[in-house]
């Protein structure tokens, strides 16, 4: 009987993925483990691996294509195998009908839906119509039913483009300069991946930002310190980042609203800390997840970090590695920058930016000292937590950095 290949889930929020790029065609020959195809949520991009040794006897959802976890995207199974009937799922009849649908669209005006019609759209088509301001009542669906697809939306949104192109030309007559030639890049994979998030996050919550300045000249003095007694006992290093790390999982065992969750309309606060870590690579940026750091000591957070930071960097993560995060900490110190925005990463309530520690003179009482000061900006969601209690979480981060020894006891 033929194996089915499943869409992964991808993520506890995960509501649809995407094929990205079938890496083979029905007919191929393919083998237990060998990647047949790249899908993507709306949080990272995978390879898919086949279950079984076989032939790809048939693809069920095309490139592009977006449909719910648990979806048949394929079928493995022996040289001219027939699938059972009934095997395929009602989304494959749904794509096939879409399809067929398009192919028979023409040109003739359909009536515009009624106020009393309930329309009928996918979640992802809805997204899209908001951000492009369009009127769904005046889409025609093309999907089983006369359900609303991204197709569909997509489509409204070409011909709304060349609409205003044309009413611009009449417009202004004078002729336009014509740009220079330039470079052309596709945006897909992860880098396409990273902009629908980051879009989806700006427009689908209440971000808010603020910023506090650390004195870390106690602990960076304490760092030094300690270096050598850390180097021969555990064999490794301490970071200020190390410490920023530990003082953000204390810190969200005590305000717990920012340890959680917005996932349709109920508020999930996490008992444990599942601490993400930005890392940038080359090709756009990961978040490998440290699970239950609260149950770490600092040494063992600080190799765990390490040890992300490196299997990040080498493409080594699996999904499991970078799924379930509560709260995230991005540093962009190394660069040189101080205060920026960090945007939320759904569905998590926060997200702590780290800047670059620089020196200036301070008064500590009548006493003027070089200080070493470290920029902190949390971006955190509004409909979830209100100012006051999320300065309070970002003024106890500060209390533990201040006075570091607090967090070794």
């Amino acid at each position: 009987m033929a194996v089915e290949v499943m869409m992964p889930k991808l993520g506890m929020a995960m509501k649809e993925g995407t094929v990205s790029i079938w890496n083979k065609e029905v007919g191929d020959q393919v083998g237990k483990g060998e990647p047949i195809a790249s899908v993507n949520s709306e949080k990272i991009e995978i390879d898919v691996e086949s279950p079984a040794e076989g032939t790809l006897l048939q693809i069920t959802v095309p490139e592009g294509e977006g449909v719910p976890p648990g979806t048949v995207i394929c079928y493995i199974g022996s040289p001219g195998e027939k699938i059972v009937s009934g095997q395929a799922t009602q989304v494959q009849k749904s794509v096939v009908d879409n399809e067929a649908a398009k192919k028979e669209k023409t040109e003739t005006i359909l009536p515009t839906k009624t106020a009393e019609d309930r329309v009928k759209i996918s979640p992802v088509a809805r997204k899209m119509a908001e951000a492009g301001n369009l009127d769904i009542d005046k889409i025609q669906g093309t999907g089983p039913g006369g359900r609303i697809t991204k197709e569909d939306v997509q489509e409204a949104l070409k011909n709304s483009r060349t609409l205003q192109t044309e009413q611009k030309k009449e417009i202004d007559e004078t002729p336009v300069k014509p740009l220079e030639e330039t470079q052309q890049i596709t945006v897909s994979g992860i880098r396409k991946v990273i902009a629908r998030r980051m879009f989806d996050s700006l427009q689908n919550t209440a971000q808010l930002t603020i910023n506090i300045k650390v004195d870390v000249t106690d602990l960076i003095a304490l760092q030094k310190q300690t270096a050598e007694t850390v180097q021969n006992r555990y064999d490794n290093k301490l970071t200020v980042t190390d410490y920023i790390a530990r003082a953000v999982v204390i810190s969200l065992q005590q305000h717990q609203q920012m340890n959680s969750a917005l996932i349709e309309d109920k508020i999930h606060l996490f008992k444990s800390v599942h601490l993400g870590i930005a890392v940038a690579l080359e090709k756009g940026l990961v978040v490998p997840v440290i699970v239950n750091a609260d149950k770490c000591t600092l040494i063992d957070l600080s190799r765990s970090l390490k040890v992300m930071a490196q299997k990040a960097k080498q493409g080594q993560l699996n999904n499991e590695e970078m799924q379930g995060s509560t709260f995230t900490i991005s540093n962009l110190g190394g660069y040189g920058v101080e205060y920026f925005t960090p945007v939320l990463n759904p569905p998590e309530t926060g997200i702590l930016g780290v800047g670059a520690v620089y020196d200036t003179p301070t008064y500590m009482g009548e006493k003027l000292e070089r200080r070493s000061i470290l920029p902190l900006s949390l971006t955190f969601d509004h409909r979830v937590i209100d100012g006051a209690p999320a300065a309070a979480f970002l003024q106890k981060v500060k209390q533990y950095l201040e006075k570091p020894i607090t967090m070794l006891l």
